[in-house]
């Protein structure tokens, strides 16, 4: 299985001297021209997502690599640069993504909030590996919607990627997922509200517990006032603090069998390299949120991590996009149906939650 942005099969060699010179200029110059293909489309994902409210610039900039893999071939030279951002740049998003979890805030919502959170998103991401592969979606695929859909959008996903080992196919129709459910939310969850006669305070508790991407869930919050906002956000973070945790543990349990079998098969290899437990990019957002948490990032710092995270991110998911086969994604009409499922549990938990709170 393949995890580079660009199809082996579709590139072609670069011509022989184009890039010769010492090894470490060599490495540079060949990132250049991918990294640059790569800016150009992040720059086309910020215009739209400051155009078109709720929308992710990282769901756009993955949009623009579905596009261009699809619709053309893009040169090989392009190559280093896109799998550069679709590794180093993606791992980059993560821990910064840490910097954004302030433990004392999140706690100051008070454990009612904090244990609404932690059920509705445990269990909607147990329920949704589970009856995954019974619908039809392979484990790997449904690990990735149950960690979007529970989680926080594409940002989970392209977190647990490395984890589930899943190609990009699994990522984009991941992607897919939580884009089209979490933009429903967009109408779904504010008509719903007025029909209910739910306080702008409970919409924007109930948004943040439920709505996947945390644009929907600022969108959403803005319509009810500044106080809500900040409560729908801050809840919305109470789930990306999970994120870490729910990578950690998930990637521990998929490694026990793997053990297992290479005991059964080889025998003894204590000498045999494995990768971490835990992914180290995991263990780099839980320091990020350590430090955040103390008091000690500037506030200028603190201001400007949202953008570099959101800048990281598109650029992450734009690279792996372009690997993406649009035939095998038409095929995912299961993975379509697992995530309405997906969305309909943590919206109905959350919001029986969000009703017994009062």
């Amino acid at each position: 299985m393949s995890l580079l942005p660009l199809s082996a099969s579709r590139r072609r060699p670069p011509p022989a001297g184009l890039l010769a010179g010492p090894p470490q200029v060599t490495a540079i110059l060949r990132l250049l021209p991918g990294l640059a293909l790569t800016a150009c489309a992040v720059a086309v994902a910020q215009w739209a997502g400051r155009a078109l409210p709720g929308v992710s610039p990282a769901v756009v900039a993955v949009v623009l690599g579905v596009a261009l893999g699809n619709l053309t071939t893009p040169p090989a030279v392009f190559g280093a640069g896109l799998r550069f951002a679709s590794r180093r740049l993606l791992r980059l998003a993560i821990v910064v993504l840490g910097l954004q979890v302030a433990l004392p805030e999140v706690l100051a919502l008070g454990w009612r909030p904090l244990a609404l959170v932690a059920v509705s998103t445990v269990c909607t991401f147990a329920l949704t590996r589970w009856i995954g592969p019974r619908m039809g979606v392979s484990p790997r695929r449904s690990l990735l919607i149950a960690t979007g859909v529970s989680v926080c959008g594409a940002a989970a996903i392209a977190a647990m990627r490395e984890v589930a080992d899943g190609d990009d196919d699994d990522v984009a129709g991941a992607v897919g997922v939580v884009v089209l459910y979490g933009s429903a939310a967009l109408v779904v969850l504010p008509v719903f509200a007025r029909l209910a006669g739910l306080s702008p305070y409970r919409l924007g508790l109930w948004a943040g517990a439920s709505v996947h991407e945390v644009a929907q869930v600022a969108a959403i919050g803005a319509t009810a006032g500044a106080g809500v906002l900040a409560c729908a956000v801050m809840v919305k973070l109470a789930r990306v603090a999970l994120l870490a945790p729910l990578v950690a543990l998930t990637s521990l349990t998929l490694r026990r069998p793997d053990r297992a079998r290479d005991r059964d098969r080889s025998g003894d290899r204590s000498g045999t390299r494995r990768p971490p437990p835990v992914p180290l990019f995991v263990l780099g957002f839980l320091a990020a949120a350590a430090v955040r948490s103390l008091g000690v990032v500037p506030g200028g710092v603190v201001e400007i991590v949202p953008q570099v995270t959101a800048l990281s991110l598109a650029a992450a998911l734009f690279a792996l996009g372009t690997g993406v086969n649009l035939r095998t994604l038409a095929r995912g009409g299961r993975s379509l149906a697992l995530g309405g499922l997906a969305t309909a549990v943590i919206g109905a938990i959350s919001l029986i939650g969000v009703l017994a709170i009062g």
